[in-house]
């Protein structure tokens, strides 16, 4: 099975949508493809709760299917937005000084592609 790491790390909601369909889509193909919302692109997560939000429908499908690997907890610290991952349920990731290490999804066979 083909594994895939999207590191997420733009915080422009054009950007993210293509993240959020591009990892469904490995999805329903049958590869393990997994979110790792890092950098600027934590402060999003208070706007994607938001019902309203032309992505919440995504990030919600997103999150259902359980390819939402969790969120950068050192970038969550700086954008304010820990409280806001902790309400979504969201895994906070902090192996490599508080950062998600990518090396972790390279030695477990994961190619990764970052946005």
């Amino acid at each position: 099975m083909k594994k895939i790491a999207l590191f997420v790390f733009n915080g422009d909601p054009v950007c993210f949508i293509h993240l959020l369909l591009n990892g469904m889509d490995m999805k329903e193909k049958g590869m393990d493809g997994r979110i790792i919302v890092e950098g600027a692109a934590t402060a999003l997560l208070p706007r994607l709760a938001e019902p309203a939000n032309p992505l919440h429908k995504l990030w919600e499908k997103a999150k259902s299917m359980g390819i939402v690997e969790g969120v950068c907890k050192g970038c969550a610290h700086k954008m304010g937005t820990v409280d806001e991952a902790a309400n979504q349920g969201l895994t906070l990731l902090g192996d490599m000084s508080g950062h998600p290490a990518m090396s972790r999804y390279i030695e477990a066979g994961f190619e990764i592609i970052s946005f």
